[in-house]
């Protein structure tokens, strides 16, 4: 897992713009609704656990899933 900070976050559509160390210049990623219920936004600054997609799922271009909020 990646740990990373949210930059900005688009609620309406349900990914965001995310930084880390592994991922200069910052990464996109998914929300997931797996391990995040309830959480349809994430405020910039927020910090969250990111896995890699799985395959089949980097077809639209993101390469991150959100799986959890780190409190």
């Amino acid at each position: 897992m990646i740990t990373a900070t949210v930059r900005e976050w688009y609620e309406e559509e349900g990914w965001g713009v995310l930084d880390s160390a592994e991922t200069p210049g910052g990464c996109f990623a998914h929300f997931s609704d797996i391990e995040m219920a309830g959480f349809r936004t994430l405020d910039p600054g927020r910090q969250v656990q990111l896995e890699w997609e799985a395959p089949g799922f980097q077809q639209d271009g993101y390469d991150f899933r959100a799986r959890r909020v780190i409190p």
